[in-house]
């Protein structure tokens, strides 16, 4: 298996993390969580000679998906996601107008995401864990040593629960059994090692 790249693009009103994945040497990527500035992602792509092939997606939460439709429109590429955050996905204007802005509904999904399948970039597969809480649907992608973990677990914090759908309780037993059980040196995008975290943040050291 070929190292795999991580490419981090902070972006919007949200600061939300954006990831370009793709195995070294190789052309073929996936992005992950298309948030507000898509004329950035494809251009990080254009620029690493990168050729989207899927988007993943965490959750339905509009700072991950608002530019998910430029995304597929410029690449063609299909978009993934659990069923449980399609509605809050399809919903999009509606977030939107919660912060004042006017979006328009994304595209269909063309994937859904299952709890313990697989979702691969070359020869690096990663197994779909479902990690609800901060979103009905959320889940995380977990290879060797690395986890996209989109609003799970941040540096010394966790995601919020007070949107709708969302779930304190839930989120902590996501972690507990889906995250905390992976080995210590495991990193998890966007929050520093595992066992690190569990050392630094105040919610799991109950967990």
């Amino acid at each position: 298996m070929a190292p795999l790249r991580v490419i981090t693009i902070p972006n919007g009103q949200f600061q939300e993390n954006c990831y370009l994945l793709a195995e070294t040497g190789q052309a073929d990527a996936v992005i992950v969580d298309p948030g507000e500035e898509p004329e950035s992602f494809l251009a990080a792509a254009a620029r690493e000679g990168l050729r989207i092939r899927e988007i993943w997606l965490t959750h339905g939460h509009l700072d991950h998906v608002v530019g998910v439709a430029d995304v597929k429109a410029a690449t063609g590429a299909p978009v993934l996601l659990h069923p449980a955050d399609e509605p809050l996905y399809r919903n999009l204007p509606q977030q939107g107008l919660w912060f004042g802005l006017r979006l328009a509904p994304p595209p269909p999904i063309d994937r859904e995401l299952a709890h313990g399948g697989t979702v691969a970039i070359g020869s690096t597969v990663f197994q779909v864990r479902h990690t609800p809480g901060h979103s009905p649907g959320s889940v995380s992608f977990v290879t060797d040593g690395l986890v996209i973990g989109g609003d799970v677990l941040f540096q010394g914090s966790i995601g919020r629960t007070d949107l709708p759908g969302g779930s304190f309780d839930r989120l902590i037993q996501s972690i507990r059994e889906e995250l905390l059980v992976l080995p210590d040196d495991t990193v998890v995008y966007p929050a520093p090692p595992l066992g690190a975290e569990l050392r630094s943040t105040p919610f799991l050291a109950r967990a």
